[in-house]
């Protein structure tokens, strides 16, 4: 992680970030709660890490870094279309008016963009990864 990223995940920390992936970690531990929930708990947990520290990092699907047998299928649209109806839309929800108090000021930009690219993993978790953004621009060739 560079420095940049560094100071923009300490700025993260203090502007609020930290609630949000408080409401990741609530949102595992209820649907750990329900053993069915596992699976959803498991993703809930990593993108918590991933919204206590976005920048440095990307959230790409599971397919572009483990190949085409890794892609998500049914099984992940079914369980992203349970999670979107049980949790999804709260969180997402958390994250565009958190966006949205953040857009205020100048200074809150990046964080706004980085909560409402979290709102949109809010909607459709399953089968994603996330990477470093250096391995990203590796893969993609940008």
């Amino acid at each position: 992680m560079g420095f940049l990223s560094l100071l923009l995940n300490i700025l993260w920390i203090i502007t609020g970030g930290v609630w949000m992936a408080l409401g990741w970690v609530l949102a595992g531990v209820l649907m750990a709660i329900t053993i069915i929930g596992l699976p959803w708990s498991l993703s809930a947990f990593k993108i918590a890490n991933y919204t206590l520290f976005p920048f440095g990092r990307v959230a790409v699907d599971r397919g572009m870094v483990h190949g085409a047998d890794e892609a998500p299928g049914a099984f992940s649209f079914i369980g992203n279309l349970l999670w979107l109806i049980l949790a999804g839309w709260w969180l997402a929800l958390g994250h565009v008016i958190t966006a949205v108090g953040l857009a205020i000021t100048i200074i809150g930009l990046p964080f706004a963009w980085a909560h409402l690219k979290l709102a949109g993993l809010s909607l459709w978790p399953m089968g994603k990864a996330i990477i470093p953004a250096d391995t990203y621009a590796f893969i993609s060739g940008r």
